[in-house]
């Protein structure tokens, strides 16, 4: 008895021994993946996300995220993720990074650990279930395809969802994987589920995939699994009603998602069988990978209907399996279904194509790889008569192997992150065709004080697309910048004409033809910039600052008072609407601005030290000494702030008898 006792523990602790190395070289191989994108630049969504979120800079709005269509508009835990990052590291971004990257990993070993738990129950698959969930979870972590919900750091919205998606099934297992049922695991599964609905919509998934996976894994049929776990799906279920108020509490994410969006449904829908064909071919080899898809909807129709038959056939397949229990059924489910929410129907203007969206689906291609690799080898070593431990050897080394490959590739796609032009160089070099991808190219080279060659893009760009009003807005700032302005008004009277109320492209209109000497042309062109139906805070706020420079007061009054419309929490905007109404000897409302204005930006000691001015000018010298002092107080070099208190100060003395 002693003896099967004592044999009895050296397994299970060779069974600990294994799933800790699985876990340890998961993160190893994760780390060196990576390691070298953590000092990436903010790309593009940041600048919303991040940089410009004035919700981040204090915790009382931190998880009050701004309805404007960004990334972290509806997803309160998402930006909360943030503020978190910008309470400790301010906008340096390698907090931010280690931070995708820790939210990954951690998906990635709960994969580890969900999927071995799911084989355990596949008397076929059980003994080698470790090691067929170590090659899942390897493959799915380290895959390229993975770089742009990693390193793009807005893209955390993925990554955090993921990771409560894979939280929500794990903790479902262990909680009624085994006769005796336990809360704590079940309590922990349904708070996943409400935590996921903060990060981003594709949540609303996880109710069906853990049914699907309790009638295929555990309860053996529909009717089982509802009857034993009634109040758990009820529970599951109810996070609905959190989405939906998230969702029209933002107005459908600021316009860009649903049927309201500009998109025709059917026209999404039709693109989406291209989209999704290739998400299935990036699955299973990820080459070539694209920041960007374009936005161009349709395309030739036989291809279309090719990819039509192909995933429409896929998913019916899987829909039918799962129904009858088909393990290999619930795998389709799994990519099909969480795909659903942005590749269906419902149109997302924002993009029509994301490597992205694809990033927890791709676990089931990675199981399916792991299994039918596992299959290959299993029967190899039958061929050959090898025994089981040399077919482990073999597993293990090809693996690796597939691992050691992913690593490369993903240290060389995070390259094409490390800056703007990198990135747009990438996807133009793969995608010629794309006018968006050599309209953004260019003005990366705008920025690197390359401009003849960002002429040659935007002109590309122009080519390719001609009613596209974008590149010739931008070759029209080039050519300002170069002198050119008799060019470059030519150019943004072309930009005009896809869309001739733009106050962006007016605004810039009249800056050139000022310089021609075309002294009512500009007038006109600033009239109608601000007569404008523009739907952009920054170019109202842009066009105020226009309007300030050309000593214009009263109209520049009115463009911040639109930048503020359509962005009420807009500090930039609000300081100089403040500053003008000040002017304009409107004092008490310029007080009341900038009462708003420190709330949201308490650490700026500009903005202390102009309240402060405005204070004193209205004779309440108590309050001036305090935002002075407050100003001095964050900048204890602010010269200037620094005279105004001691003024401040000298004023407010008792006079002498």
């Amino acid at each position: 008895m002693r003896k099967n006792h004592d044999g009895g523990s050296n397994r299970a602790s060779s069974g600990r021994g294994v799933l800790i190395l699985g876990s340890v070289s998961l993160v190893l191989g994760s780390l060196a993946a990576y390691l070298g994108s953590f000092r990436g630049p903010f790309l593009y969504d940041d600048l919303g996300s991040v940089i410009n979120n004035p919700t981040l800079r204090q915790w009382s709005t931190a998880f009050r995220p701004l309805a404007t269509g960004w990334p972290v508009s509806g997803r309160p835990v998402l930006n909360a993720s943030f503020a978190a990052n910008y309470a400790f590291s301010g906008l340096g971004t390698p907090g931010y990074h280690w931070t995708n990257w820790l939210i990954h990993v951690g998906a990635g070993l709960l994969l580890f650990g969900l999927c071995r738990r799911l084989l355990l129950r596949v008397p076929s698959l059980a003994a080698s279930a470790t090691g067929i969930a170590w090659a899942t979870a390897l493959f799915w972590t380290l895959s390229p395809l993975q770089t742009e919900s990693v390193t793009y750091i807005s893209q955390r919205a993925e990554s955090l969802m993921g990771l409560c998606y894979l939280g929500c099934l794990y903790a479902f297992i262990r909680a009624y994987g085994s006769e005796a049922t336990s809360l704590g695991w079940a309590t922990v599964s349904v708070v996943a589920c409400f935590v996921g609905v903060g990060c981003k919509e594709v949540m609303v998934t996880a109710p069906v995939v853990v049914l699907v996976c309790d009638r295929v894994f555990v309860a053996g049929g529909w009717k089982a699994a509802l009857a034993a776990r009634r109040g758990y799906y009820c529970a599951l279920g109810s996070s609905w009603v959190l989405l939906g108020v998230l969702m029209l509490g933002t107005g459908m994410r600021g316009g860009t998602v649903g049927f309201g969006s500009g998109i025709a449904w059917w026209a999404y829908a039709v693109t989406q069988f291209r989209a999704i064909a290739t998400y299935l071919q990036l699955s299973f080899w990820p080459s070539p990978l694209l920041f960007s898809y374009g936005l161009t909807l349709g395309g030739p129709t036989w291809p279309l209907m090719i990819d039509g038959v192909l995933v429409l056939g896929l998913a019916g397949i899987s829909v039918l399996g799962a129904a009858r229990g088909s393990r290999l059924g619930f795998l389709g489910v799994w990519y099909f279904v969480i795909l659903a929410p942005t590749s269906s129907i419902v149109p997302v203007s924002t993009e029509l194509m994301a490597e992205h969206r694809v990033y927890l689906s791709l676990a089931a291609a990675a199981c399916l790889v792991a299994i039918v690799g596992h299959a290959l080898l299993s029967r190899l070593g039958r061929l050959i008569g090898a025994g089981a431990r040399l077919v482990a050897i073999l597993g293990v080394g090809a693996t690796v192997a597939v691992a050691a490959a992913e690593i490369g590739a993903t240290r060389s796609r995070n390259q094409v992150y490390s800056s703007v032009y990198a990135l747009w160089a990438d996807t133009v070099a793969k995608s010629p065709d794309d006018a968006g991808a050599r309209n953004n190219l260019g003005n990366a080279l705008v920025e690197l004080g390359r401009s003849d060659e960002a002429i040659e893009q935007f002109r590309a760009a122009s080519r390719l697309s001609p009613g596209y009003s974008g590149p010739h807005m931008n070759m029209g700032n080039v050519l300002t910048r170069m002198g050119r302005d008799a060019e470059a008004v030519s150019e943004y009277r072309l930009a005009l004409r896809g869309n001739p109320s733009d106050a962006n492209v007016l605004y810039n209109l009249g800056q050139a033809l000022g310089k021609t000497g075309d002294a009512a042309g500009a007038a006109e062109a600033f009239d109608r910039a601000l007569g404008g139906r523009s739907e952009s805070a920054v170019v109202w706020y842009d066009l105020g600052n226009a309007f300030m420079d050309k000593g214009q007061p009263d109209q520049a009054l009115a463009a911040f008072g639109k930048a503020l419309a359509l962005r009420p929490d807009y500090p930039d905007a609000l300081l100089n609407h403040a500053g003008l109404l000040a002017q304009g000897g409107r004092g008490g409302e310029a007080i009341r601005e900038f009462q708003r204005l420190v709330k949201l930006e308490p650490d700026a000691p500009d903005v202390h030290n102009d309240f402060g001015t405005l204070l004193a000018q209205s004779g309440d010298l108590a309050g001036a000494k305090r935002e002075f002092g407050e100003a001095v107080r964050l900048k204890p070099d602010y010269a200037e702030a620094r005279n105004n208190l001691e003024r401040a100060e000298a004023l407010g003395a008792p006079r002498s008898p």
